[in-house]
């Protein structure tokens, strides 16, 4: 059962309002949808067959670098974690120029 305690000042002892909720942070898809759509509206053009190329590069090398850094640079577990070979960590690493 949850009870809920009404806050009071220290000073005077009267009731206080409770401090806001933290709201919920945007998820991975949102900020991806709204980033997709900011590049389209600034580049205004792409020829066929770029944005996937494009768009693969501009998310995949930070998250790589990320989850190495998380990993403390231990590439069998940041491999691991983004479920992909080590090998193919070290081919993306070289081709992003992330090592």
């Amino acid at each position: 059962m949850n009870v809920v305690i009404p806050l009071r000042s220290r000073a005077t002892g009267e009731a206080v309002a409770a401090p806001a909720a933290a709201p919920n942070p945007p998820s991975v898809r949102d900020v991806v949808t709204r980033s997709v759509r900011r590049y389209l509206e600034d580049l205004g053009h792409l020829t066929e067959g770029e944005l996937h190329a494009v768009m693969l590069a501009e998310v995949e090398a930070p998250m790589i670098a990320e989850v190495l850094r998380h990993c403390r640079g231990n590439q069998s577990r940041a491999a691991a974690i983004l479920g992909i070979s080590r090998g193919t960590l070290r081919k993306k690493l070289i081709g992003y120029r992330l090592g």
